[in-house]
Protein backbone atom coordinates (compact mmCIF):
# COMPACT_ATOMS: atom_id res chain seq x y z
CA UNK A 1 0.00 0.00 0.00
CA UNK A 2 1.25 3.53 -1.25
CA UNK A 3 1.73 6.11 0.99
CA UNK A 4 -0.93 8.72 0.49
CA UNK A 5 0.82 12.03 -0.47
CA UNK A 6 -1.93 14.32 1.63
CA UNK A 7 -0.63 12.14 4.96
CA UNK A 8 2.94 12.51 4.23
CA UNK A 9 2.76 16.33 3.74
CA UNK A 10 0.55 16.74 6.55
CA UNK A 11 2.94 14.62 8.98
CA UNK A 12 6.05 15.94 7.38
CA UNK A 13 5.69 19.42 8.10
CA UNK A 14 8.72 21.30 8.97
CA UNK A 15 11.31 22.27 6.31
CA UNK A 16 13.48 20.12 6.23
CA UNK A 17 11.41 16.41 6.06
CA UNK A 18 9.66 18.76 3.29
CA UNK A 19 13.12 18.81 1.27
CA UNK A 20 13.57 15.18 1.80
CA UNK A 21 9.79 14.65 0.98
CA UNK A 22 10.80 15.87 -2.77
CA UNK A 23 13.21 12.52 -3.37
CA UNK A 24 10.70 10.19 -1.44
CA UNK A 25 9.30 7.55 -3.89
CA UNK A 26 6.19 6.37 -2.34
CA UNK A 27 6.66 2.90 -4.85
CA UNK A 28 10.27 2.13 -3.07
CA UNK A 29 8.58 2.18 0.39
CA UNK A 30 10.46 -0.88 2.20
CA UNK A 31 8.50 -3.37 3.37
CA UNK A 32 10.08 -4.04 6.01
CA UNK A 33 12.09 -1.89 8.87
CA UNK A 34 14.27 -3.11 11.87
CA UNK A 35 16.14 -0.80 14.16
CA UNK A 36 19.18 -1.56 16.37
CA UNK A 37 17.64 1.21 19.34
CA UNK A 38 20.88 2.05 20.73
CA UNK A 39 22.32 4.93 23.10
CA UNK A 40 19.57 5.37 26.05
CA UNK A 41 21.95 4.85 28.51
CA UNK A 42 24.91 7.27 26.66
CA UNK A 43 21.51 9.69 26.34
CA UNK A 44 20.52 10.05 30.23
CA UNK A 45 24.75 9.77 31.14
CA UNK A 46 25.02 13.30 29.25
CA UNK A 47 22.30 14.52 31.15
CA UNK A 48 23.62 13.48 34.41
CA UNK A 49 20.10 11.20 34.98
CA UNK A 50 19.64 7.41 35.75
CA UNK A 51 19.81 4.97 32.33
CA UNK A 52 16.16 3.91 32.82
CA UNK A 53 15.70 7.77 32.30
CA UNK A 54 17.22 7.25 29.01
CA UNK A 55 14.57 4.24 28.32
CA UNK A 56 11.74 6.14 29.10
CA UNK A 57 12.88 8.97 26.55
CA UNK A 58 13.71 6.18 23.91
CA UNK A 59 9.75 5.01 24.05
CA UNK A 60 9.00 8.91 22.92
CA UNK A 61 11.31 7.75 19.94
CA UNK A 62 9.40 4.79 19.71
CA UNK A 63 6.25 6.35 19.53
CA UNK A 64 7.07 8.62 16.81
CA UNK A 65 9.25 6.17 14.71
CA UNK A 66 5.72 3.88 15.08
CA UNK A 67 3.63 7.12 13.76
CA UNK A 68 6.36 7.94 11.16
CA UNK A 69 6.42 4.15 9.59
CA UNK A 70 2.47 3.62 9.77
CA UNK A 71 2.10 7.52 7.48
CA UNK A 72 5.32 5.76 4.96
CA UNK A 73 3.23 2.49 4.12
CA UNK A 74 6.14 0.45 5.90
CA UNK A 75 4.04 -2.99 6.33
CA UNK A 76 6.75 -4.57 9.31
CA UNK A 77 8.98 -2.09 12.20
CA UNK A 78 10.86 -4.60 14.27
CA UNK A 79 12.57 -3.65 16.86
CA UNK A 80 15.40 -4.55 18.82
CA UNK A 81 14.08 -3.68 22.60
CA UNK A 82 16.27 -6.20 25.13
CA UNK A 83 18.64 -8.69 23.84
CA UNK A 84 19.13 -11.72 25.64
CA UNK A 85 22.35 -10.45 26.74
CA UNK A 86 20.90 -7.40 28.41
CA UNK A 87 20.26 -9.53 31.44
CA UNK A 88 23.80 -8.68 32.69
CA UNK A 89 22.79 -5.14 33.36
CA UNK A 90 22.52 -3.70 36.40
CA UNK A 91 19.14 -5.26 38.27
CA UNK A 92 17.54 -2.09 38.92
CA UNK A 93 17.55 -1.18 35.17
CA UNK A 94 16.41 -4.57 34.51
CA UNK A 95 13.61 -4.41 36.94
CA UNK A 96 13.03 -0.67 35.66
CA UNK A 97 12.82 -1.84 31.87
CA UNK A 98 10.40 -4.74 32.43
CA UNK A 99 8.22 -2.23 34.23
CA UNK A 100 8.23 0.19 31.51
CA UNK A 101 7.23 -1.84 29.09
CA UNK A 102 3.76 -3.01 31.28
CA UNK A 103 3.50 0.62 31.34
CA UNK A 104 4.04 1.67 27.75
CA UNK A 105 1.92 -1.17 26.42
CA UNK A 106 -0.87 -0.10 28.53
CA UNK A 107 -0.47 3.36 27.47
CA UNK A 108 -0.39 2.83 23.77
CA UNK A 109 -2.39 -0.46 23.56
CA UNK A 110 -5.55 1.96 22.56
CA UNK A 111 -3.74 3.83 20.19
CA UNK A 112 -2.55 0.81 18.53
CA UNK A 113 -5.91 -0.32 17.78
CA UNK A 114 -7.05 2.83 16.61
CA UNK A 115 -4.60 2.91 13.96
CA UNK A 116 -5.20 -0.72 13.09
CA UNK A 117 -1.37 -1.99 14.27
CA UNK A 118 -0.97 -5.62 15.01
CA UNK A 119 1.56 -6.26 17.87
CA UNK A 120 3.99 -9.83 17.72
CA UNK A 121 6.83 -10.52 20.17
CA UNK A 122 9.68 -12.41 19.43
CA UNK A 123 12.80 -14.07 21.70
CA UNK A 124 12.22 -16.77 24.46
CA UNK A 125 9.44 -15.21 26.61
CA UNK A 126 8.84 -17.87 28.50
CA UNK A 127 12.04 -16.21 30.55
CA UNK A 128 10.10 -12.55 31.20
CA UNK A 129 8.99 -11.83 34.44
CA UNK A 130 5.22 -12.54 34.55
CA UNK A 131 3.99 -8.82 34.33
CA UNK A 132 5.58 -7.92 31.26
CA UNK A 133 4.90 -11.11 29.47
CA UNK A 134 1.25 -11.30 30.31
CA UNK A 135 0.63 -7.43 28.98
CA UNK A 136 2.40 -8.66 25.84
CA UNK A 137 0.50 -11.71 25.58
CA UNK A 138 -3.12 -9.60 26.44
CA UNK A 139 -1.83 -7.20 23.82
CA UNK A 140 -0.80 -9.68 20.98
CA UNK A 141 -4.61 -11.12 21.23
CA UNK A 142 -5.98 -7.37 21.34
CA UNK A 143 -4.19 -6.38 18.03
CA UNK A 144 -4.12 -9.82 16.33
CA UNK A 145 -7.14 -9.37 14.12
CA UNK A 146 -5.83 -5.69 13.02
CA UNK A 147 -4.53 -5.48 9.34
CA UNK A 148 -2.18 -2.51 9.09
CA UNK A 149 1.46 -2.13 9.87
CA UNK A 150 3.06 -5.02 12.22
CA UNK A 151 5.35 -3.92 15.14
CA UNK A 152 7.82 -6.78 15.88
CA UNK A 153 9.25 -6.42 19.53
CA UNK A 154 12.31 -8.17 20.09
CA UNK A 155 12.31 -8.99 23.88
CA UNK A 156 14.89 -11.65 25.20
CA UNK A 157 15.94 -11.59 21.80
CA UNK A 158 19.34 -13.20 20.26
CA UNK A 159 20.06 -14.19 16.79
CA UNK A 160 21.96 -17.20 17.57
CA UNK A 161 19.23 -18.42 20.08
CA UNK A 162 16.81 -18.50 17.60
CA UNK A 163 19.01 -20.70 14.63
CA UNK A 164 19.61 -22.96 18.03
CA UNK A 165 15.80 -23.22 18.89
CA UNK A 166 14.88 -23.41 14.97
CA UNK A 167 17.82 -26.32 14.73
CA UNK A 168 16.33 -28.15 17.86
CA UNK A 169 12.84 -28.36 16.44
CA UNK A 170 14.02 -29.59 12.95
CA UNK A 171 16.13 -32.16 15.34
CA UNK A 172 13.05 -33.02 16.81
CA UNK A 173 11.34 -33.55 13.95
CA UNK A 174 13.58 -35.40 11.84
CA UNK A 175 14.23 -37.74 15.05
CA UNK A 176 10.59 -38.50 14.91
CA UNK A 177 10.26 -39.40 11.46
CA UNK A 178 8.23 -35.90 10.66
CA UNK A 179 10.81 -34.53 8.82
CA UNK A 180 14.12 -36.12 6.60
CA UNK A 181 17.65 -34.72 6.22
CA UNK A 182 16.76 -33.66 2.56
CA UNK A 183 13.65 -31.65 3.60
CA UNK A 184 15.80 -29.40 5.74
CA UNK A 185 15.84 -26.54 3.18
CA UNK A 186 16.33 -22.70 3.52
CA UNK A 187 12.20 -22.34 3.80
CA UNK A 188 12.22 -25.15 6.80
CA UNK A 189 14.68 -23.33 8.36
CA UNK A 190 12.73 -19.90 8.07
CA UNK A 191 9.73 -21.25 8.61
CA UNK A 192 10.89 -22.21 12.39
CA UNK A 193 12.33 -18.88 13.02
CA UNK A 194 10.69 -16.79 15.57
CA UNK A 195 9.82 -14.54 12.75
CA UNK A 196 7.98 -17.62 10.65
CA UNK A 197 5.60 -15.42 8.22
CA UNK A 198 7.94 -11.95 8.27
CA UNK A 199 9.29 -11.00 5.19
CA UNK A 200 13.09 -10.27 5.71
CA UNK A 201 13.80 -7.08 6.76
CA UNK A 202 14.82 -4.74 3.79
CA UNK A 203 16.65 -1.46 6.13
CA UNK A 204 18.13 -2.43 9.13
CA UNK A 205 18.80 0.82 10.91
CA UNK A 206 21.09 1.34 13.74
CA UNK A 207 21.72 4.22 16.17
CA UNK A 208 24.62 5.54 17.94
CA UNK A 209 27.30 5.05 15.67
CA UNK A 210 27.80 1.65 16.67
CA UNK A 211 29.22 -0.33 13.66
CA UNK A 212 27.80 -4.17 14.49
CA UNK A 213 24.70 -6.50 14.60
CA UNK A 214 25.28 -6.86 18.22
CA UNK A 215 22.98 -10.34 17.25
CA UNK A 216 20.00 -8.89 16.01
CA UNK A 217 18.30 -11.10 13.20
CA UNK A 218 21.24 -13.17 11.94
CA UNK A 219 19.69 -15.33 9.72
CA UNK A 220 16.92 -12.43 7.95
CA UNK A 221 19.56 -9.63 7.25
CA UNK A 222 21.85 -11.71 5.23
CA UNK A 223 20.67 -9.19 2.10
CA UNK A 224 19.39 -6.69 3.99
CA UNK A 225 20.35 -2.93 3.41
CA UNK A 226 22.11 -1.37 6.35
CA UNK A 227 21.75 2.25 7.42
CA UNK A 228 23.86 3.90 10.55
CA UNK A 229 23.38 6.83 11.98
CA UNK A 230 25.58 8.93 14.82
CA UNK A 231 22.23 9.92 16.92
CA UNK A 232 21.39 8.58 19.88
CA UNK A 233 18.06 6.52 19.87
CA UNK A 234 15.90 9.25 22.18
CA UNK A 235 16.63 11.93 19.66
CA UNK A 236 15.83 9.56 16.57
CA UNK A 237 12.92 12.07 14.76
CA UNK A 238 11.03 10.81 12.22
CA UNK A 239 13.28 13.25 10.24
CA UNK A 240 16.01 10.87 10.69
CA UNK A 241 13.71 7.63 9.50
CA UNK A 242 12.89 9.38 6.07
CA UNK A 243 16.04 10.12 5.44
CA UNK A 244 17.12 6.73 6.14
CA UNK A 245 14.31 5.46 3.87
CA UNK A 246 15.23 7.64 1.16
CA UNK A 247 18.92 7.18 0.76
CA UNK A 248 17.59 3.10 1.03
CA UNK A 249 15.59 4.13 -2.07
CA UNK A 250 18.59 5.65 -4.04
CA UNK A 251 21.07 1.94 -3.61
CA UNK A 252 20.94 -0.51 -6.12
CA UNK A 253 19.35 -4.09 -4.53
CA UNK A 254 20.95 -7.22 -6.09
CA UNK A 255 20.88 -9.53 -3.59
CA UNK A 256 24.57 -11.39 -4.73
CA UNK A 257 24.04 -10.62 -8.46
CA UNK A 258 26.03 -9.09 -10.78
CA UNK A 259 27.14 -5.49 -10.24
Amino acid sequence: MSADPKDLQAFFRHSRERELLASFDPGRVPAHVAIIMDGNGRWAARRGLPRIAGHRAGWKAIREVMDACDTLGVRYLTLYSFSSENWRRPEDEVKGLMSLFVEALEAELRGMEERGVRLKLIGRDRELPSATREAFVRAEERTKGNEGMTLVVALNYGGRAEIRDAAARIASEVAEGRLTPDGVTEDAIASRLYTAGIPDPDLVIRTSGEMRVSNFLLWQIAYSELWVTQVLWPDFKRYDLLRAITDYQRRGRRFGGTE
